[in-house]
């Protein structure tokens, strides 16, 4: 089929489960409580105390280091995850950077449309920078990329953030972007705020506290001797036609990045969840696409997947999505292991899928990952990159399930529609 000739109806066969699984999200978060003030405190203390001497290799993939992958669910938490301060200060290389990167709530790449986006969702523009954490603890103020690195060590205007307004029993932990151009940190998320913990509060009252609490203490004033960089809140719409609308074209301070869409009903879930969304095309986004090391788009799609002890490739999802297999010879000759991380590029086959599931992958081995990442590819980043190649899901059609009786559908492609 001729990609000008490919339709999309209103509703067609979903090309993966993560309606599923954001339905299993919600349940568990309201049938599990765990000691979210611990988690806190914990965070912070390691984030302050981690030593800012280590020279973890940053992430070489402009994409990468912007576009969240995914980790394993908080619900099947590893030891890495549970770390005190102690342990956490002593991580070094591949093991620092998969703890830090788990304490950040990554969404997953919109590859269906969810039911009830008018009603349930908010939608914003994620501005282009660096992901990072925030802490304000004894008068300081460190931020750290998602692999540990400092990235600044400064005063604020943040509860506890500088000499000024210092409290040993009083820390703030916020999910940032800061923008380059502007020197700017914009808040997309508030972890913990003067010592209270949200982990386990919705996004709507997370939200809500985000913009009130910044304005109290000044953080969105201009830069001064105690608050060297200034943050900023991001304009939040709920995800009706008018919000998303405006969200996608209206005007920004900052570059955008694509569009973020989360469940209002969702908590701070540790690693990749699906009730957070990404999505981009052209208009909304300088990279769409993924690029090579030489920042070049590739002619076949590549991706990243691991080695398991049986030979199979898995992506980084939990389950892991299994999308084949290395023999016993070709694993021996090349020397690989299993946790190896590989990269492969996606042949004329393509991928084809049964009853909305991954049946066949035609991929071709390309050699060992970046030694920098530290997870293999998501399932939801492999299928948003193969579909945008293929059958891309516009905002014509996000748009298109909001004006629905339902306010939104499993929008998905078709299985003709996926293969090569």
């Amino acid at each position: 089929m001729a990609p000008h000739e490919l339709r999309r109806p209103f509703k067609r066969p979903a090309i993966s489960d993560q309606q599923k699984r954001r339905d299993l999200s919600l349940l568990r978060q309201s049938q599990s409580r765990r000691d979210a003030q611990d988690r806190a405190r914990r965070l912070a203390s390691t984030i302050i105390s981690f030593q800012s001497e280590q020279q973890l290799p940053d992430e070489i993939d402009p994409i990468e280091l912007d576009v969240p992958e995914s980790e394993p669910e908080p619900e099947h938490e590893s030891p890495i995850t549970i770390y005190d301060v102690r342990q956490a200060s002593k991580l070094r290389g591949a093991e620092a950077r998969r703890w830090f990167a788990k304490q950040l709530m990554l969404p997953e790449w919109m590859i269906d449309v969810p039911p009830n986006l008018a009603t349930d969702w908010y939608v914003f523009a994620r501005p282009a920078g660096k992901r990072c954490f925030v802490v304000s603890s004894n008068g300081i103020t460190i931020s750290r990329l998602r692999n540990g690195i400092l990235l600044h060590r400064f005063p604020s205007a943040l509860p506890s953030g500088s000499r000024k307004n210092s409290s040993s029993q009083s820390y703030s932990i916020l999910d940032c972007i800061f923008h380059e151009p502007d020197q700017t940190y914009y808040v997309i998320d508030m972890v913990c705020w003067a010592g209270f913990s949200l982990y386990e509060c919705t996004a709507e009252f997370r939200f809500f506290w985000l913009n009130s609490k910044l304005l109290e203490v000044g953080a969105c004033d201009a830069p001064s001797t105690y608050h060297k960089f200034r943050f900023s809140t991001v304009p939040v719409y709920d995800c009706d036609q008018q919000g998303l609308e405006t969200a996608y074209t209206g005007a920004t301070a900052y570059i955008k990045d694509g569009l973020l869409f989360f469940n209002k009903h969702a908590h701070y879930q540790l690693g990749n969840t699906p009730l957070a969304l990404v999505w981009k095309d052209e208009k909304c986004s300088q990279y769409v696409i993924d690029t090579d090391s030489k920042g070049e788009i590739p002619n076949q799609q590549q991706l990243v997947l691991e080695l398991l002890d049986d030979g199979r490739l898995a992506t980084s999802d939990d389950p892991a999505i299994i999308f084949g297999c290395l023999t016993g010879d070709f694993i021996q000759k090349t020397g690989l292991r299993a946790g190896n991380l590989l990269r492969f590029a996606v042949n004329d086959g393509g991928l084809c899928f049964v009853d909305g599931r991954l049946e066949r992958a035609d991929l071709h081995y390309l050699g060992p990952s970046n030694r920098a990442r530290t997870f293999a590819d998501s399932y939801s980043k492999i299928m948003f990159q193969y579909i945008v190649r293929h059958s891309p899901l516009k905002i014509e059609h996000i748009l298109s399930s909001i004006g629905s009786p339902d306010g939104g559908g499993e929008l998905g492609i078709n299985d003709e529609e996926m293969v090569g």
